[in-house]
């Protein structure tokens, strides 16, 4: 019976007890009745149906329904005692388990034909994936209180965690469900009986203990309706609050620096480059700050758009920053920029052209000389162009008058750090904003990721960029692969290029020498691999090394030396992922592929194909045939399209947080919201909150929905309910 003193925001403790609280919280981080009741199945198993072991994932914690095929002991080789192996199976493949104690008490149970459900932490021995010493209940288990969900028809199976099996949750949300008064409903009215939907009390108690699957459905579609609105919400203020807030316009102006640049470009721009540059030209030219999204294929053309827009800015008598994710590709970046402009870059300086800027670079780890010198070039007007990491973003860099920022890369920064930039304006002005990425965007992503921009696609490639080829190695299953991985490399090298190989990790005395608990094997990392390499296979060339510990001006001469041929082989971490331009880099092999993104692995053989000499891109990997892992691997291998890995990347992972810093770990509030099955919904709920916004800004005719947004997004993202 429900307790008008309970509702979502009472803490677990007081409802499923201290022991399983403390359980739900280190394990999941819930806490109270709301992370309890939205923490929602993953799927649902139903009596009679075994479920699909085909996908389960190394590292992650699985809950299966499976029926035992066989179970038999064996005696342990190196140490007393035996050990019981038992295969289950959902009658089309099949995974082991394996128990270390108290075996007899397991095999008496464990027969042939036993189903059940079976929890634990998916590993691998001798190439079989496996559960080692997992949790279990077998479905004829029906007196115990703890799996009394068994006998109902549809079984709900939670994302669970090492200790804390999926009917131990299943247990505690009934609990939760019996005793909490979930009170006044979030969405409004008028909005439910729009679209049908069902009350959140309703929803909730139909996800956790659904009677049909029909009532799953109903569910869900209600839930994912609470997840959308929270996003859209915060959205819709943020586009409204950035349509009131002025802007220094920055109009074109003829005969300056933008013409002078145009006129001395050595090719022609695409099509794409100029619709673009159009539009960011108008938008530059308003009295409301631009807030566009550029996304394009690696090596698109993004940086020379930027930097058109950045002349038209520094002729209107303002200022232009670059941000870009870190130093490596900001001193790139810097490099870039002063070799485009030539002598129009060079301001102050013998041999300056006439409407000349400087360009500058400012990071956190430069000497206090260099550093005392940027800022005051940027303090001071003298510098047109700022580039850096960050660093930009502190306090204590002041600019003259800064008219647009151009962030680069933007899935590496959060929307705080953009609105930090944002707030660099003189007086009561907002700089003009242009973010760039290499990772094309699905239309969902874009309308919930990147909501409150505009968005513009670079789909041409300019001319003269070769095409690269992918190939994974299993290294395990055909170690001959890899040796000739490194002979290919040596040929390269021989025809007079160069080539990357890229590590998922430094290697040395500090922590990332420690191995993870999810990892069954460390990935090899760079001072390993150089060393390994210089003495082995690559003697005979030059093998250089580059990583994000080493200082500042050391990075910077690496990668000048591999620029100008001095290096052969540049053994690095993905410091090299975007920016770097070696145009006579032709072949990349990276390393534990599949510790690496989809996306991240295109940003990564972008760096090759550069030039005129096709690019080659090598996926070395210990990955399982079959895993997700190594399926991720093979789509990149299947395609160059940069938009199509983007939705296979979607299907691949997790939504993630979609308002978050990139790396914030934070816990996400979309748990049934799929960016990419969803659009339609997404689209309604993005006009809804569009039309609640505009009559209500601050949401305090709407304290539900203000509350929704508390609960679903991470309040510090959401700086405008604080008026609330």
């Amino acid at each position: 019976m429900t307790s008008p003193d309970t509702s979502l925001r009472t803490p677990l403790t007081s409802l499923v007890g201290a022991k399983s609280a403390k359980l739900l919280a280190k394990a999941l981080d819930l806490h109270t009745a709301g992370d309890l009741l939205r923490h929602y199945p993953r799927r649902y198993a139903q009596r009679g149906e075994l479920t699909d072991i085909a996908g389960v994932e190394i590292g992650e914690h699985v809950t299966v329904m499976a029926r035992v095929l066989s179970a038999g002991q064996r005696r342990m080789r190196n140490r007393r005692g035996s050990i019981l192996e038992v295969t289950i199976t959902d009658g089309t493949r099949r995974l082991q388990l394996a128990f270390f104690n108290q075996t007899h008490y397991h095999q008496r149970r464990l027969r042939p034909g036993a189903v059940g459900l079976f929890a634990g932490k998916v590993g691998a021995f001798r190439r079989q994936l496996q559960l080692a010493h997992p949790e279990y209940q077998l479905v004829e288990d029906t007196d115990d209180d703890a799996v009394q969900e068994f006998v109902n028809e549809i079984i709900p199976v939670y994302p669970a965690a090492e200790g804390l099996p999926s009917w131990v949750i299943a247990r505690c949300a009934h609990q939760v469900l019996d005793l909490v008064d979930i009170g006044d409903d979030p969405l409004p009215e008028d909005l439910r009986q729009k679209f049908a939907l069902p009350s959140l009390a309703e929803a909730l108690r139909s996800i956790h203990r659904p009677e049909h699957m029909d009532d799953v459905y109903r569910a869900r579609d209600r839930l994912k309706w609470d997840e959308a609105m929270a996003v859209q919400l915060v959205l819709a203020e943020r586009r409204a609050s950035a349509g009131t807030r002025p802007a220094p316009p920055c109009p074109p102006v003829r005969g300056k620096l933008a013409d002078a640049f145009d006129a001395r470009l050595p090719f022609e721009l695409t099509q794409g480059q100029r619709e673009v540059g159009e539009a960011i030209s108008a938008d530059l030219s308003a009295e409301h700050p631009m807030n566009r999204l550029l996304q394009g294929e690696v090596g698109s053309g993004k940086t020379i758009v930027a930097l058109r827009a950045m002349t038209q800015v520094i002729d209107a008598g303002k200022q232009a920053a670059l941000l870009a994710p870190t130093e490596v590709l900001a001193a790139q970046h810097a490099r870039s920029l002063r070799e485009m402009l030539g002598d129009l870059g060079i301001a102050g300086e013998l041999g300056a052209a006439e409407h000349a800027t400087r360009v500058v670079l400012l990071t956190g780890s430069m000497s206090a000389k260099q550093r005392k010198q940027a800022l005051l070039d940027t303090a001071s007007g003298a510098a047109g162009i700022v580039v850096g990491t960050h660093a930009l973003i502190q306090e204590s860099v002041s600019f003259a008058d800064l008219g647009l920022v151009v962030v680069d890369e933007q899935h590496r920064f959060g929307v705080e750090q953009r609105d930090a930039l944002r707030s660099r304006g003189s007086g009561e002005t907002s700089p003009h904003v242009l973010v760039m990425t290499a990772t094309p965007i699905p239309r969902t992503v874009a309308m919930t990721v990147y909501g409150d921009l505009e968005v513009s696609s670079l789909r041409e490639l300019p001319a003269g960029r070769s095409p690269i080829s992918t190939t994974v190695v299993p290294a395990v299953e055909k170690p001959a692969w890899l040796r000739r991985t490194w002979e290919r490399l040596v040929e390269e090298v021989g025809k007079g290029h160069q080539c990357y190989v890229v590590c998922a990790r430094i290697g040395d005395d500090g922590e990332d020498e420690q191995p993870s608990e999810d990892d069954q094997k460390r990935p090899v990392s760079v001072l390993e691999l150089a060393e390994e390499l210089r003495n082995g296979p690559l003697s005979s060339v030059r093998v250089g090394v580059l990583h994000g510990r080493l200082p500042s001006e050391e990075k910077d001469a690496v990668m000048r030396a591999f620029a100008a041929g001095e290096i052969d082989v540049l053994v690095s971490t993905t410091v090299i992922e975007v920016g770097v331009n070696v145009p006579n880099a032709t072949a990349m092999v990276i390393m534990d592929a599949d510790r690496f993104g989809i996306s991240q692995l295109h940003q990564l053989r972008g760096r090759v194909g550069r030039g005129d000499v096709p690019g080659l891109c090598l996926l070395v990997t210990e990955a399982l045939e079959g895993t997700v892992a190594r399926e991720r691997l093979d789509v990149v291998a299947s395609t160059l399209d940069g938009f199509e890995l983007s939705r296979h990347d979607l299907e691949l992972r997790h939504e993630g947080d979609v308002l978050g810093a990139a790396q914030s770990g934070k816990r996400s509030g979309l748990r049934l919201l799929s960016l990419l099955r969803d659009e339609d919904l997404i689209a309604r709920a993005r006009q809804e909150a569009q039309r609640i916004v505009a009559d209500d800004p601050t949401l305090t005719q709407h304290p539900g929905l203000a509350q929704l947004v508390t609960e679903l997004v991470d309040p510090e993202r959401a700086e405008y309910l604080e008026k609330v």
